[in-house]
């Protein structure tokens, strides 16, 4: 095992990993800028850096800077968290030639499945279903248009690097192609600093559906079930749940069995993530894209399966084996997650950063928060908007939505604007209770609440 591990990272999954190391008996060290010096991880941490003056996300993406952060604390591992640099293949090459351990996957897995190009070449290689599209990424306009008639519309056009939702642009007929096509290769240079494209059918009315996987030193993975994605504004997720009300068991062994035999050919070590689209009639998936990395989302599974995935990130990097109950998960009950976000629902989720004059999180049975702010704590406006997950857990669905609303219900929070109230309309609506969404459900709830 490690005996000391820097986090690349802030916010609540910075927390997360200090108190999953803090249980494994493994010393933090917490890098951040100027702007987080009040945060939780940096007071909870064994050890703190500073890492950049004044507000700057750009901070936490300076590796030279953690580097150095990471050799002056003498770490044997960096944890990368989410986002930043944790799906960076130049940052774990510079890890392993600096010898501190990158927990993750390797630098080669990260390029293989991080251009999304590519990582769909790889899944049909490897026979994991795809969606019809492009052989590769379009050179312009023109062969966008070409390929875009030979497989029918509607299509998506992506971001080969793209993630998060960004470079993406649907488009259902020739005449929309054009601006959509640059809007998408503007988005992805700007975002991604590559412009590059590729095109797949638009599958219409999908469910987006995510399998977690854990792969070992051994060369073998283990799938630990699903999550529903499907409520997403914008392609950013909004709430989720474990398992799926949508997908049957035998989908769901299916999609399983795929994920694992793409993740042992292509020799995947650590927690990942393959996300896939399914037709509206629950009989089709489809790979979309891998996330070498742990996802917001990962509560859920946890939960649900009884397992903790960050301690398996740390025993796995660190050669250990996958613990047994990872090794022999099943899963209990029914989890949901909200992801609360400092925006104003009702004003076009305009950003709310400001200080937090009052925060209560909501407890009781079943009920977990995870979050790195606190009373008096000013929520900046350099950084994701996210401030806290709110995660319940039953042993039944309907029991969980029932704790969800109380729990929201209960959470409060004063001084900035929070997306709590446009999740309790949500979770009460009687779609959502009968499970009855896709991913175009929260935009179709919006138009009509705005007409109304």
């Amino acid at each position: 095992m490690f005996n000391k591990i820097l986090i690349a990272n802030r916010g609540e999954i910075a927390l997360r990993v200090i108190r999953a190391c803090k249980e494994l008996g493994v010393q933090t060290v917490a890098v951040y800028s100027e702007a987080d010096d009040k945060s939780m991880h940096v007071r909870l941490a064994d050890q703190a850096i500073c890492i950049g003056p004044g507000p700057s996300k750009l901070s936490y993406l300076q590796m030279d800077r953690i580097i150095a952060a990471a050799e002056i604390a003498n770490v044997d591992a960096i944890h990368p968290g989410y986002g930043f640099l944790s799906e960076n293949p130049r940052f774990a090459e510079i890890c392993e030639s600096c010898k501190i351990k990158f927990i993750g996957p390797s630098a080669r897995v990260i390029k293989i499945m991080g251009d999304k190009n590519e990582a769909r070449a790889t899944a049909r290689k490897y026979k994991v279903p795809i969606t019809p599209g492009s052989d590769g990424v379009v050179a312009d306009e023109k062969e966008g248009k070409r390929v875009a008639a030979a497989i029918g519309y509607p299509v998506m056009i992506k971001a080969a690097n793209g993630g998060g939702g960004r470079g993406m642009r649907p488009v259902f007929n020739e005449a929309t192609f054009s601006g959509a096509f640059h809007a998408a290769r503007a988005e992805a240079e700007a975002c991604f600093g590559n412009g590059a494209v590729y095109i797949e059918k638009l599958v219409e009315n999908p469910h987006h559906i995510e399998i977690q996987v854990v792969g070992d030193a051994k060369g073998r993975a283990y799938a630990l079930g699903e999550r529903d994605c499907s409520l997403q504004r914008r392609n950013q997720k909004i709430i989720e749940e474990c398992p799926s009300p949508f997908i049957s068991e035998r989908l769901r062994r299916r999609m399983m069995a795929a994920t694992v035999k793409l993740c042992e050919e292509i020799g995947y070590q650590n927690a990942g993530t393959i996300e896939y689209l399914v037709d509206a009639k629950g009989e089709n998936f489809y790979f979309m894209e891998m996330n070498t990395r742990i996802q917001v989302e990962h509560p859920v599974t946890e939960e649900v399966m009884g397992c903790e995935l960050i301690k398996e990130q740390i025993r796995v990097a660190a050669g250990e084996p996958l613990s047994s109950h990872v090794l022999e998960a099943t899963p209990r009950g029914h989890s949901i997650e909200c992801r609360i976000n400092a925006e104003d629902p009702y004003n076009n989720f305009a950003p709310s950063p400001g200080t937090i004059d009052l925060w209560y999180a909501p407890g009781g049975k079943g009920v977990r928060v995870d979050t790195h702010v606190y009373s008096g704590y000013t929520v900046p406006p350099h950084y994701d908007s996210m401030i806290a997950k709110l995660i319940v857990t039953a042993s039944t669905r309907e029991i969980a939505i029932a704790r969800m609303k109380r729990a929201l219900g209960e959470f409060t929070i004063r001084g900035i604007k929070t997306t709590i109230p446009f999740q309790l309309e949500i979770i009460s609506h009687p779609d959502f209770i009968s499970g009855n969404y896709d991913i175009g459900w929260v935009a179709r709830y919006l138009e009509e609440r705005k007409s109304d």
